[in-house]
């Protein structure tokens, strides 16, 4: 499957566009400010764009719906025909709602991540195995896939690798801000941070994290107090809370 049709055209649906564009896939995109589309048509010359009018035929069409959850009803019902597959990237919206407002043969949930601008996300797919292997060429095409067998796991992988970055960031800045606070410059402390989450990430592929902090950790060393100061303040069981909390709102959103 080498032709597939956007609906929508917001950020997340330009990353995925930009990743694909790369593999030679034919692309057509459709939305509802032509401004915004003549835009990306400008950037990636290759793709085709369609203002979203009254109604849209997606009979045996490969879609893949990116508007906003809210918006799910509204769009769906200027949809006409039973598409071929169906890619959600809908947060918190179950297969059984789409399958409630929009016809396809088989369908799709799909969960990125932000850093599918940069071609890294960390994407989980789950649904119809029919698809699974065109799901995974497709995702493949902005970093990494990971097929879950319930729509149970793909919210707790949204928690993790779907809010994750914002979590991510959220240390990041903190890190940032106690550098600058101790005596550094913002861009050396920008640069420290940045550097330490790109190092970081071959260590844990490598290795076990407990495994990593006992190799820089020195007895009585800078690492041992900071470490103990995290271990005193459970900082672990405040984080471990917070990916329950965000997979709890996933379910929330699932059920409404």
């Amino acid at each position: 499957m080498k032709k597939v049709t956007f609906i929508g055209n917001g950020n997340m649906a330009q990353a995925i566009i930009n990743g694909l564009a790369n593999h030679s896939y034919n692309i057509e995109v459709i939305g509802r400010d032509i401004n915004k589309l003549k835009s990306l048509k400008k950037q990636i010359p290759t793709i085709n764009i369609q203002i979203l009018d009254d109604e849209f035929d997606i009979t045996n069409k490969n879609i893949i719906f990116t508007v906003k959850p809210f918006n799910l009803l509204e769009v769906s019902q200027k949809l006409q025909g039973t598409a071929n597959s169906f890619y959600s990237v809908l947060a918190g919206t179950t297969l059984e709602q789409i399958k409630k407002n929009v016809l396809s043969k088989h369908y799709i949930r799909v969960m990125p991540n932000v850093a599918a601008k940069f071609n890294r996300s960390m994407t989980t797919l789950t649904g119809d195995k029919f698809l699974k292997n065109d799901a995974i060429n497709i995702f493949n095409c902005i970093g990494q896939t990971l097929w879950v067998d319930t729509q149970n796991e793909l919210d707790i992988a949204t928690a993790v690798a779907g809010s994750g970055p914002a979590f991510l960031a959220y240390f990041a800045d903190a890190i940032i801000e106690g550098g600058i606070g101790a005596g550094l410059k913002k861009k050396d402390a920008v640069l420290l941070t940045t550097t330490l989450f790109k190092g970081f990430v071959p260590l844990l592929r490598d290795d076990e994290p407990k495994n990593i902090i006992q190799k820089v950790m020195s007895p009585n060393g800078t690492t041992q107090a900071g470490y103990d100061y995290l271990t005193q303040n459970n900082i672990k069981k405040h984080i471990k809370n917070t990916i329950q909390i965000a997979y709890n709102k996933a379910l929330e959103l699932a059920s409404s």
